[in-house]
């Protein structure tokens, strides 16, 4: 077999004539392969949907074959029966779909490990063998498997202890009663491997219960009476019941596990409660999914041990496992399924900070104007350092260093002073409009009048920004001019910043990653207050005995209230700020022509190459096309920002394509009845 021809060369005759018992481990667990292969190749036909599947045909086909030749019959059971006598069945049952160790950055490592390395047959364990055996494709035609073809299969295929005399009706038929648990299936070795799984799965159920991550976020009311710590014991009956062949007390006791199992996952359960309260973490969300599903694969075994028909509950076994093929090789599903609670707590947190910048009525509206005028006088000033910074001849990395230290700064020192950018505002303002939602569409006109109320800020926070950064920087550069002769920004930078803030150049892809590092900022930002309150440092700052002891109880109470109320933005400001800063060269390192361009900087970039070069400046088109990219960076920035957000959020909340189509339509059904709501507050 080790020079096994292609797939599509085999035929029936020759997998039957290749089935030799003696043959190595490797060689016989590759012609199981190879059979299953066989069943499942089916030339390119067109078929009725509703028709009998092409496998289950073929599956059909070998069995009576096999009936009909007794030296290939004898030759194929000979095979599957060294194959349960050598491999670990338990494994399957109770390792496949669950990771060695439960951690998410341990099962993404293997999920990513066995999508480059090829597996191999040579194995005992059939928890790694089936996956060369079975494809998620097969799991129509094992569904459709009937009850005749299901019995006739487990006459074949089930495993028996090696001192077992030959099992009755072994041409496929039947005992004399015709009774289903006469069958091999019903062999003691087959039930002491489920009852094996069984244990194994108590035990990761057990250990997982009582770790101090998840035992300390239980609902103490459901952990009074011990349900983990009584799953040891009452799995131990349960073997001790299957051993003695006593089916009355097998029953009893699957009864008591099944009443264990179903406390022990509404604990596992309450455990969401908690997070929702204090923090998500990625590793607990993820150990408590692992152990809900260990607690409903014990189910599924129980089903199989206790049912008058085993046939069928482990045909819908089987079932289960290659439909968890998928699940267990995706990626993308893994950390969808694990990060989805982490980023919908993200863009709560975020839409707490963003309802802040929403503004709804002419008062508002005139506040953020202020407050954003406010930011970009703090702006102004940035620049004349961006441009000193550029001035020093430094290396590209200490120079994008001290560039995002002066950007970071400048932000939180606008967020202590309580103004604005106005292009932080959609990373946060999206999850707060996505709020309203609640999975559904149910508050659309809620939802279209806060759209409506974004848009104004934004031309709120915008204007206020620019209608001061621009004069306060053209009013230094006069200042300069007045009193030491020279601008502060020189021709040479002034025609440097001209050149790269043209519309004709790269500016609206720079500007556009800079709305994508803007979002980036709130989501860390979220990460941040997230992990905050996770570990509970507020609590640390104000009850710590050496923090009181040096602060005092008043200080210390202050002080935690305030970094709980601001962490958030200081993680968004200095993030964003370090990003700015230090992306061009990290790009640069990498030979990525990367930049970024942000609509108040670039502003007032623009107005000091103006204050150096003089009115004479206006009548020339590269100012003009200066104006033009600072127009398109403004959107830009603002449009993806938002736009990646409230995408986040959406998916955070579940919202289909549909509904979120649905919504576009009353959005622009909004925009063309009243277009002016966008730009002046409605009385």
């Amino acid at each position: 077999m080790a020079g096994a021809q292609p797939t599509s060369a085999w035929d029936l005759t020759a997998l039957l004539n290749a089935a030799d018992p003696r043959a190595p481990l490797a060689e016989r667990h590759l012609w199981l392969v190879r059979l299953l292969e066989w069943l499942r190749h089916d030339p390119p036909r067109r078929l009725d949907p509703d028709a009998t599947p092409a496998p289950l045909l073929r599956l059909r086909h070998l069995l009576n074959v096999l009936e009909q030749h007794p030296q290939h019959r004898a030759a194929v059971q000979g095979l599957i029966q060294r194959f349960w006598q050598e491999v670990d069945a338990a494994a399957l049952f109770a390792d496949f779909g669950f990771p060695h160790r439960v951690h998410l950055t341990g099962e993404l490592l293997r999920r990513l490990r066995e999508r480059v390395l090829p597996g191999t047959p040579d194995t005992t364990d059939l928890a790694e063998l089936f996956p060369l055996l079975f494809e998620e494709s097969d799991a129509p035609w094992i569904e459709a498997i009937d009850a005749d073809t299901l019995q006739r299969l487990a006459v074949l295929m089930a495993p028996r202890d090696a001192d077992d005399p030959p099992a009755a009706g072994t041409d496929g038929a039947l005992d004399d009663a015709g009774d289903p648990a006469a069958t091999p299936l019903s062999a003691p070795r087959w039930r002491d491997t489920m009852a094996d799984a069984v244990t194994l799965l108590v035990g990761a159920v057990h250990g997982a219960g009582l770790s101090p991550p998840l035992r300390r976020r239980m609902s103490p009311a459901l952990l009074a009476e011990e349900p983990f710590r009584q799953l040891t014991r009452a799995s131990e009956r349960l073997r001790d019941a299957e051993l003695a062949g006593d089916p009355a007390a097998l029953l009893r006791e699957a009864l008591y596990l099944r009443a264990l199992l179903d406390t022990c996952r509404r604990a596992a359960d309450s455990i969401g409660e908690h997070l929702e309260e204090f923090g998500v973490s990625v590793d607990i969300v993820y150990e408590t999914e692992q152990l809900r599903l260990r607690t409903l694969r014990i189910e599924r075994l129980l089903d199989c041990l206790v049912s008058p028909e085993p046939a069928r509950e482990l045909q819908l076994l089987t079932l289960q496992l290659v439909q968890g093929l998928r699940e267990r090789e995706g990626v993308r599903s893994l950390l969808a399924a694990q990060y989805g609670q982490l980023a919908r707590k993200m863009t709560e947190r975020s839409a707490e900070t963003g309802e802040h910048y929403i503004t709804r009525d002419r008062a508002e509206y005139a506040s953020m104007f202020r407050r954003a005028a406010g930011g970009g006088m703090v702006m102004a000033g940035t620049t004349f350092v961006k441009f000193a910074i550029a001035g020093l001849g430094l290396t590209a990395f200490w120079s994008g260093l001290l560039a995002g230290v002066n950007y970071a700064a400048s932000f939180v020192i606008i967020m202590l002073l309580h103004f604005t950018v106005a292009t932080k505002q959609p990373a946060m303002t999206a999850p707060a409009m996505a709020a309203r939602l609640r999975g559904s569409h149910r508050d659309e006109e809620g939802f279209v009048d806060e759209v409506v109320h974004l848009i104004r800020s934004q031309s709120a926070g915008i204007l206020g920004n620019l209608a001061l950064v621009a004069p306060v920087v053209v009013a230094l550069q006069a200042l300069a001019w007045w009193l030491m002769d020279a601008p502060l920004v020189d021709a040479k930078h002034a025609v440097y910043a001209l050149k790269n803030l043209s519309l004709l150049g790269p500016t609206p892809l720079y500007a556009a990653f800079t709305g994508v590092l803007l979002f980036a900022s709130s989501v860390i930002a979220g990460w941040v207050e997230n992990w905050f309150v996770f570990n509970r440092l507020d609590s640390a700052i104000a009850w710590n005995p050496r923090i009181v002891a040096r602060l005092g109880t008043a200080r210390a109470a202050r002080w935690a209230a305030w970094a709980r109320a601001n962490v958030s933005g200081l993680a968004a400001n200095v993030s964003l700020g370090l990003m700015l800063g230090l992306t061009p060269a990290v790009a640069g390192f990498f030979a990525l022509p990367l930049d970024v361009r942000h609509v108040t900087l670039s502003t007032g970039q623009l107005a000091a190459a103006a204050g150096a070069l003089g009115w004479g400046l206006l009548g020339e088109p590269a100012f003009w096309w200066c104006v033009a990219g600072i127009v398109v960076t403004g959107l830009l920035n603002v449009g993806v920002s938002f736009y990646l957000a409230f995408r986040l959020a959406l998916r955070a909340r579940g919202l289909h394509r549909k509904d979120r189509a649905h919504l576009g339509a009353a959005i622009r059904r909004r925009i063309c009845r009243r277009p002016l709501s966008l730009l002046v507050p409605e009385r």
